[in-house]
């Protein structure tokens, strides 16, 4: 996919989403393929500058575990394995401000995230990916859960990011508030490729609205099923060769924004 580009992975529970994404990260050795990750194979996967892709998880886990404020979750975001102490002193502070700013959660920074509803706990996770300042940005699931003035919310603050030239991969259901946000679409259906091709079409055939077959094997060894994430690193990835007629033609093109 391109730099500025914004997509979205589409499919019912078991297609393989979460999955792909988790391949992306690293974390689940798929079937075949390659993965390159901002022009870094994953198969090198000390080399791939991780610092620079921001992830979103599922919004469970945001308020769980040890009491935190919502600095102190977004300032976590700085943490690294060779950057143990990045989260301390005024400069991990500002960027993890302006971070909740840029979700509109600034004037909440010190209360607890526990408090918080599923539309403001969202927006401090994506507020923690945004602290390193990523290239590409990954969410998964980022509608689910909460309701439809949050759903709003969330996806003005990922369209004026995709403005400013954010890359952003979103797993999504189904399109719903970020059916403006999303230019093109990847629909996944039982761990096999449907269709990738602009957003508007691909969500038709979400909705089944026209026909589609689905060829080719599958390109995951247990459908949906994976090892825990920090399993061993991605070796290889799918190839995501199957496009809509009115798609861009195959490239080859890797995950580099």
């Amino acid at each position: 996919m391109g730099g500025g580009e914004s997509v979205a992975l589409l499919g019912a529970n078991g297609s393989g989403k979460s999955t792909l994404v988790k391949a992306v990260l690293g974390l689940v050795p798929p079937a075949g393929g390659s993965i390159e990750v901002l022009g870094t194979p994953t198969t090198r996967r000390h080399r791939v500058p991780w610092q620079r892709i921001g992830y979103v998880p599922q919004r469970i886990g945001a308020g769980s575990g040890v009491p935190a404020t919502a600095l102190e979750v977004v300032r976590s975001g700085l943490l690294g394995p060779r950057r143990p102490w990045a989260d301390r002193g005024r400069t991990a502070k500002r960027k993890a401000m302006a971070a909740l700013d840029a979700v509109g959660l600034a004037h909440r920074a010190g209360d607890h995230v526990q408090v918080f509803s599923g539309g403001q706990a969202q927006r401090v996770l994506i507020a923690r990916a945004l602290v390193r300042s990523p290239e590409l940005l990954i969410l998964d699931e980022p509608l689910a859960g909460i309701d439809r003035a949050s759903r709003e919310s969330l996806a003005m603050i990922l369209q004026g990011l995709r403005a400013q030239g954010l890359t952003l991969v979103t797993v999504l259901h189904e399109m719903g508030e970020l059916a403006d946000v999303v230019q093109r679409a990847i629909l996944l259906q039982d761990g096999q490729l449907v269709a990738d091709g602009p957003a508007a079409e691909v969500a038709r055939l979400r909705d089944g609205r026209v026909g589609v077959s689905v060829s080719g094997g599958g390109y995951w060894d247990h459908g949906d099923h994976h090892p825990d994430a920090g399993g061993p690193p991605a070796h290889h990835a799918p190839v995501l060769d199957h496009r809509l007629p009115e798609a861009r033609p195959s490239t080859g093109r890797s995950t580099r924004p």
